[in-house]
């Protein structure tokens, strides 16, 4: 297999996020804890795994699925089906909304969430906890990915972590000196780079510009990038609106930010690691730092239906999928941080691991995962911070 050539087939947005907004399944409830400060409805836990039902139906992101017919050597779907016999059946989703309707549908049985639709997903009781001692592999998934904001709610697992990511700052070496270590080279107002400064296009992004501010304007106290009340979330949309007199264009499609760092008509901006090292294969002169402020970033989750139909097979492809040798095979092709740290070892690029950062919690510890924002602000101030719904119409404003 070569690694990571996938994210050359597939719009970006078919890989990672298109957010939208949480309209009615937006959980709310009680302050004390963000994702923790709310009670899901009650939906029962596979208790014994049984019996194969002989299917299991998915909804993915495009490459985390893959069983050779996009490449034919790119395959950890047959394995499973041979082994389980559980046939597969995906339904491929270009968005975390797509995803959140499908599974209300009840046809399917499991899902790969993103961390803004987990919490809209077990708020609405449409996935199930998850009884992960029936995933032997389970074990081994690194800890800090285990108990997150995103997949569990008052110490109860809603899933199973897939992968995760940083969103980094990438700049063309020739043109920017020196290298930055900050995001201030992205939101300085004189910036000698205005015109050219690029920025990812989707209403998260404004938790860029908080996790900023949290580092530089201290007053305004913001401790969670996504939990903000109405002064630290103007703040940010301020911050956002003055940048966009810089930003010469806001990406979604992964290769057209190659191309304009290729050509230069970006030189600095949001990546990710990926991008970066499709950039560098295609001779353009970039590097990629997470800066001194931190960043925000991603971490996936398998999810099982409330209503699966095949929740015995939804529960051996969990298994399977964060088993050692398969979450190698998925971390490579679709360009990710595996969750199982025995992946490092099958991996065919041995530097995979180094280059995401798959053991290096420090590194993850500066990382501030995508969360769905909601009203409840996690502490005492109460149902006060700005929800999804409210940060996608301040980014159609924003952008103008």
């Amino acid at each position: 297999m070569q690694p990571r050539t996938f994210a050359r087939l597939v719009p970006l947005a078919a890989l990672l996020l298109a957010l939208a907004g949480c309209g009615s399944d937006e959980p709310s409830g009680s302050s004390g804890g963000g994702a923790q400060g709310f009670t899901p409805p009650q939906v029962p836990m596979l208790q014994s795994l049984g019996a194969g039902e002989g299917s299991v139906n998915l909804v993915a992101w495009a490459g985390y699925v893959e069983d050779g017919s996009t490449e034919k050597d790119v395959d950890w779907v047959t394995p499973f089906e041979k082994e389980t016999g559980c046939q597969v059946n995906v339904k491929v989703a270009a968005t975390s909304d797509e995803m959140v309707q499908l599974m209300k549908s009840g046809q399917y049985d499991a899902v790969s969430a993103s961390g803004d639709a987990s919490l809209r997903l077990i708020a609405a009781g449409d996935v199930a906890p998850v009884n992960t001692e029936l995933i032997k592999n389970y074990g081994d998934v690194f800890d800090a990915l285990k108990q997150q904001p995103w997949n569990s709610v008052k110490g109860v697992s809603y899933g199973i972590p897939h992968g995760r990511g940083a969103n980094l700052l990438m700049w063309r070496t020739d043109q920017v000196k020196p290298a930055p270590d900050s995001w201030s080279v992205v939101f300085d107002p004189n910036s000698p780079h205005k015109g050219k400064v690029t920025a990812y296009d989707s209403p998260i992004y404004i938790a860029d510009a908080a996790l900023y501010l949290k580092a530089t304007k201290p007053e305004l106290g913001i401790t969670n990038p996504y939990e903000l009340d109405d002064r630290q979330f103007q703040a940010s949309v301020d911050l956002l609106k003055q940048q966009a007199t810089i930003v010469g264009e806001y990406w979604s499609d992964y290769t057209k930010e190659i191309q304009a760092f290729k050509s230069g008509s970006s030189v600095v901006g949001t990546t990710w690691q990926i991008i970066a090292n499709l950039a560098k294969a295609d001779k353009a002169p970039v590097e990629v730092t997470l800066p001194k402020e931190g960043s925000t970033g991603w971490s996936d989750t398998w999810m099982v239906s409330s209503k699966a139909a095949h929740p015995n097979c939804a529960y051996r492809w969990m298994d399977h999928i964060v088993s050692p040798k398969a979450n190698a095979a998925v971390a490579e092709w679709f360009g990710e941080a595996p969750a199982n740290r025995l992946a490092c070892d099958q991996t065919a690029d041995k530097a995979h691991c180094d280059t995401f950062h798959a053991a290096d919690e420090s590194y993850f510890s500066k990382v501030a995962y995508w969360t769905t924002p909601i009203k409840d602000c996690g502490d005492n101030r109460g149902q006060v911070c700005k929800d999804y719904a409210e940060w996608t119409a301040a980014w159609t404003e924003i952008k103008g």
